[in-house]
């Protein structure tokens, strides 16, 4: 059984409301790098990048980040040069806060090299954290059961959030 929590629209205006939320974190910013954990991440970060891309003269720099979601242990890799993202903004997004577990590794991974800052933006934020991370932008914020599982799916002209 499933329950849909999101539609299309209001996934819609929550990416524009992110957006903008990241743009006034950045005002002043040349370039904000946008990294997309593997996966819907990365879908919920092209999005972004798509708005943030039409409302500021920053340059966008998109950016996957690869991870086992499951073992992050394993390692984390960039489709960008260190170099790229050094001294720079950086936004890490991912479409569900969970345990936290994606997240923290993912920003100890931009934290190999100074950055100006480091923010975090989810679509979902489950509040079951393991680990001290927070979403600095977040679509909606929902109080689940453990046995609860959140699923979100990128479709042309058919994104929804169910909880099943």
């Amino acid at each position: 059984m499933s329950h849909q929590i999101l539609t299309h629209q209001e996934i819609a205006h929550k990416i524009q409301r992110i957006a903008y939320q990241i743009y006034e974190s950045n005002v002043n910013e040349k370039e904000i790098v946008v990294a997309g954990i593997i996966g819907t991440g990365l879908e919920f970060a092209k999005k972004i990048s798509r708005v943030l891309q039409e409302i500021t003269d920053a340059t966008i720099l998109l950016c996957e980040l690869n991870m086992d979601k499951k073992n992050p242990l394993k390692g984390v890799s960039t489709s960008i040069d260190k170099s790229d993202y050094e001294n720079k903004s950086v936004v890490l997004v991912d479409d569900v806060l969970n345990s936290g577990s994606t997240l923290i590794y993912g920003v100890h991974h931009f934290l190999q090299v100074p950055l100006k800052q480091i923010k975090t933006a989810v679509l979902v934020n489950r509040n079951h954290k393991k680990y001290p991370v927070k979403a600095d932008f977040k679509g909606i914020s929902l109080s689940t059961s453990l046995h609860e599982h959140i699923e979100v799916r990128f479709e042309k002209d058919n994104d929804a959030v169910y909880l099943k």
